[in-house]
């Protein structure tokens, strides 16, 4: 059977909200249909999207993800880890869209007298994941008027709070387009299922020095509802 579903993984519910509203407005489909997982995860269908809200850091993104793989493991044909994210300036202002092509676990290492090492250059495990159709997603989306970059996208167990922060992830990962917290959690479950993963956020606030003053979380969602309204549909589920 060949899978035919995109399975869309949110940390809360108002980023999963605005997912459905985009998946709606691109399929029209009538309503959406609920049910609970086992581990209480709720997950949405609409069309051919099931929605999981899983949670918020990379550990629980993992353990969603695994879950809904795990009980359906030939349905998914792509996984999409999707939100609100910090962008980095000036690649990718407040109410932009972020494509990723790579999924990089910006913290996940040890801190050596030569500064950070990560776990693949200690040797004993990878902090990078090449994603599906970023290409054709970006293309798309910049096709519809829609401000967009691609580039790696971080995850990070600690937002970063401080403009020597940002610096040091912006020079340790050059092109890294923007910070979230769940990508790679989805991206390490989705491998031991053999499912591509893609990462797309709208960027609600800087990276940088934390300001919740310019943080702007509602333009942020409408953009995440616009992003999934204008996907190239066809192209992920073939």
């Amino acid at each position: 059977m060949t899978a035919s579903r995109v399975l869309v993984v949110t940390a809360v519910a108002h980023e999963a909200a605005a997912v459905l509203r985009g998946v709606q407005q691109a399929f029209g489909h009538a309503g959406p249909t609920e049910r609970t997982l086992p581990g209480g995860y709720a997950l949405t269908a609409c069309g051919p999207v099931d929605v999981l809200v899983a949670g918020v850091g990379p550990a629980a993104a993992a353990a969603a993800t695994a879950t809904a793989l795990a009980l359906a493991p030939s349905t998914y044909g792509l996984a999409v880890s999707a939100g609100i994210a910090g962008g980095f300036a000036p690649v990718a202002p407040v109410g932009s869209v972020v494509v990723a092509d790579a999924i990089v676990a910006a913290d996940l290492g040890a801190q050596t007298p030569d500064g950070f090492a990560d776990v693949t250059a200690l040797g004993f495990g990878r902090v990078r994941h090449t994603t599906r159709h970023a290409d054709t997603v970006a293309a798309s989306l910049r096709g519809h008027g829609l401000p967009t970059a691609q580039g790696p996208v971080l995850t990070v167990s600690t937002v970063t709070g401080s403009a020597e922060r940002a610096a040091e992830l912006a020079q340790r990962h050059p092109g890294a387009v923007a910070e979230a917290m769940e990508g790679f959690g989805l991206a390490e479950a989705a491998a031991g299922h053999d499912v591509p993963v893609l990462e797309l956020r709208t960027v609600s606030n800087a990276v940088g020095p934390r300001d919740r003053a310019a943080w702007r979380i509602g333009e942020a969602l409408d953009a995440l509802a616009g992003a999934f309204a204008n996907l190239p549909w066809a192209t992920l589920v073939p």
